[in-house]
């Protein structure tokens, strides 16, 4: 007697019925936007009313990229999208015309070493093996454009390894750096989700030299663990000088706005090897604190 198998499904699935949808016979019925299916009618997805939608539609996306990519946890790179790297720092100056653009000029070529320690730093983590179940740890994870965001994709493709992309749409055209993994490169509408896929998987963060888009950022992962809302991570922040004159954290401290303790959220680093052992000693004290279960 042969084995009874129960089939695993009994209705068709979407994308069949996606394709049996486009090759309909057409009358006025059919080709009324009315007819079309609601997940394939686009002018449907952007009504104000399926907002709510879309929010779900761009949280599930990359997660379901990244867990199938067998991600488990990532290194985030936040910083400036203005900071070139050292090779074309020159062509700055050079196209100076004025004593204030030559200023500016000389500031970002100075800053332009962090593209350098980003891109270090890149390589650095993206060595760190796999684990028991396959899963990939701190995978380079930027906001896909250029600067200090390429050199961080630039860095994992150094050596080999894939490095994820979260692109949102602006107002002014733009596409994500050429080093960007493929298959991992997403693009967001919303920045609060495009800022929450940043910290699901992180489990280290660097941040360098940025505007405001990389304040915007770093401030809420520090408001984030200053309230408890996500454990300790290590947050790097390479360049005390750049970082101490643009913020004053210790002012904060004074004006009783902030503890002293939560200065401890984050760590001066100034180097990628200085940045990378702190991450290494993060989770090499954690895991000797945490009790092991009895064999």
């Amino acid at each position: 007697m042969t084995e009874t198998r129960v089939p695993s499904r009994v209705f068709p699935r979407a994308k069949q019925d996606a394709d049996a949808a486009r090759q309909s016979i057409s009358t006025p019925q059919t080709e009324s936007p009315a007819y079309k299916l609601a997940f394939q009618d686009m002018d449907f997805l952007v009504r104000e009313d399926l907002r709510p939608v879309r929010f779900q539609l761009e949280l599930l996306k990359t997660q379901l990229i990244l867990e199938e990519a067998h991600i488990g946890s990532t290194f985030v790179f936040y910083g400036s999208a203005r900071i070139p790297e050292p090779a074309k720092a020159q062509a700055l100056l050079d196209l100076a015309t004025d004593e204030n653009s030559r200023r500016i000029a000389e500031s970002l070529v100075a800053k332009s070493k962090y593209y350098d320690m980003a891109r270090e730093l890149a390589q650095l983590c993206s060595n760190f093996p796999r684990d028991e179940a396959g899963k990939r740890h701190f995978v380079v994870c930027s906001g896909g454009g250029p600067s200090i965001m390429e050199a961080a994709n630039r860095g994992a493709t150094d050596v080999h390894a894939e490095s994820i992309g979260l692109n949102i749409v602006l107002p002014h055209e733009q596409a994500p750096n050429p080093y960007v993994t493929p298959s991992l490169s997403t693009q967001f509408h919303y920045f609060a989700l495009r800022k929450m896929h940043f910290l699901l998987h992180a489990r280290a963060l660097a941040a360098f030299p940025g505007g405001f888009g990389t304040f915007d950022e770093l401030f809420e992962l520090l408001t984030l663990i200053q309230t408890g809302k996500i454990e300790p991570m290590p947050v790097l922040l390479f360049g005390r000088e750049f970082w101490e004159r643009v913020v004053n954290f210790d002012a904060l401290v004074e004006e009783g706005v902030v503890s002293e303790r939560d200065l401890g959220i984050f760590r001066y680093v100034e180097s990628a090897a200085e940045g990378w052992a702190v991450v290494q000693d993060f989770y090499r004290e954690r895991q000797e604190k945490t009790p092991q279960p009895p064999r």
